[in-house]
């Protein structure tokens, strides 16, 4: 697989997400009960108010614990354990990509859109780099049976000691 045919392909999956994205009403209660219908989720109560937080914000990085703060603050009373449920489903459908910075941290992006990021070391801040900006070489042959479902690239960035 050569890197233009990687993006080809990356590309190629975005498209209904972009689509989807682009017929929302900008009224996010409607907009997340067509997005969970339009992906085969039944739009329950938890996921409709989970979905109104994460999405009626625009583009975003959130982990878990930091929904569950925002549910709390807004009176949605859910389990840590609903939203973690709640995020992978949204994930494995494919409306969140999930980005993980270290073995014990994760954060799920609104944007599930092809592109890469950067992690600010000590600010635990994860933000956008466009796919166009990082050029991946050859990726490797993957294990007989297995196929490259993305490519993810996370830089690490800290503040200059001055």
């Amino acid at each position: 697989m050569t890197p233009s045919r990687t993006m080809v392909f990356t590309a190629a999956a975005a498209e209904p997400l972009q689509k989807q994205r682009a017929a929302l009403t900008g009224c996010p209660w409607h907009d997340v009960k067509a997005m969970l219908r339009d992906v085969g989720l039944r739009p329950t109560r938890q996921r409709m108010e989970l979905g109104w937080l994460l999405f009626g914000k625009g583009d975003r990085h959130i982990t878990a614990e930091m929904l569950y703060d925002e549910a709390s603050n807004a009176k949605v009373p859910v389990s840590l354990a609903t939203v973690y449920n709640t995020l992978h489903q949204f994930t494995d459908v494919g409306l969140l990509r999930q980005v993980a910075v270290d073995g014990s941290k994760s954060y799920f992006d609104t944007n599930a859109t092809q592109h890469h990021h950067f992690f600010v070391e000590g600010e635990n801040a994860l933000l956008d780099i466009p796919d166009a900006d990082v050029f991946v070489g050859k990726p490797p042959i993957p294990p007989e049976g297995y196929e490259i479902a993305r490519i993810d690239v996370v830089v690490r960035l800290r503040r200059k000691v001055r």
